[in-house]
């Protein structure tokens, strides 16, 4: 009910009354909600792919890498520049006179001299005596230095760990896909609530046993790959594998068989020709390049 002031007012100003009603009446419409009208497709919640973690096991070089003929020139030359400007050594202080330690000394002295200046430096001169002959006689049986080249090289063994020393390989696995045999990195499905890092470590001991020492290096992948999809297939259906490196440290793969039926240990190079082209391209810069 209004009241006597209010009757009052709007007897004297009925205008202002009208227009205080009608504003009152525009609030009260704009408070009302707004019906939104989505399309029901694009209100459907994307379905999230099927999540996979590779293991990117890595075995690092264990031998220095040969030097190429220009390396090989500039170390020459260096060695040379620093045998003619360094100070004799005073063996005269450290070894005693005529024994066999100071014959075995310039024995290599002259050797040392001759590979870096070439003859006729370091050429004995006058006859030897009866202790440079028993330093090379101790000389002779000492061990040699091992071959570069492994004989797993020359046999073609991929399995061996020794092989390939100068370069960096690469653990790859041989499946069963679709009826054909196809090579991959060791994967696994991760499980609902798992953590990728765990669902990695888990894969690796599943589908290659715990007979080797390895070592994830980050809990964060170096990268990601999207399997190519048929056509036609649901988004629920699509694969993402995110990749983990790691390096083994000691023992060897033993392959789950009911997963795996070989294993390899590749270089990059050797990789490109066997896996198929779509997962080369989708890994190929997450390899070292030696």
């Amino acid at each position: 009910m209004f009241s006597r002031t209010v009757l009052f007012s709007c007897k004297r100003a009925p205008q202002a009354c009208l227009l205080r009603g009608l504003a009152t009446e525009a609030s009260a419409v704009s408070a009302a909600p707004e019906v939104v009208h989505v399309d029901a497709a694009l209100s459907k919640k994307t379905a999230r792919p099927n999540l996979h973690t590779g293991i990117i096991l890595n075995r690092s070089p264990i031998i220095t890498r040969t030097p190429t003929a220009f390396e090989k020139a500039y170390y020459a030359y260096q060695a040379r520049i620093h045998r003619a400007l360094h100070n004799p050594f005073p063996y005269e202080f450290y070894f005693k006179q005529g024994s066999p330690l100071e014959s075995r000394f310039n024995i290599e002295e002259r050797r040392r001299e001759r590979k870096a200046f070439g003859a006729p430096f370091g050429v004995q001169t006058g006859e030897t005596s009866e202790a440079e002959k028993l330093a090379e006689a101790t000389m002779r049986d000492e061990e040699e230095a091992m071959p570069r080249i492994h004989e797993a090289d020359i046999h073609s063994d991929f399995k061996h760990l020794n092989r390939r020393g100068q370069r960096n390989l690469y653990l790859l696995l041989q499946k069963q896909e679709n009826g054909a045999a196809v090579w991959r990195f060791p994967q696994e499905s991760v499980e609902k609530g798992e953590l990728l890092h765990h669902a990695a470590t888990r894969g690796l001991e599943v589908e290659c046993g715990n007979n080797m020492d390895a070592w994830i290096v980050s809990r964060n992948p170096i990268g990601v790959f999207h399997p190519p999809s048929p056509v036609n297939v649901d988004s629920a259906e699509k694969n993402a594998v995110f990749f983990y490196k790691a390096h083994i440290m000691a023992g060897q793969v033993r392959p789950n068989r009911t997963r795996a039926q070989d294993f390899a240990w590749l270089t990059k190079g050797e990789i490109k020709t066997r896996v198929d082209p779509d997962y080369w391209l989708g890994i190929k810069d997450m390899l070292s390049d030696f």
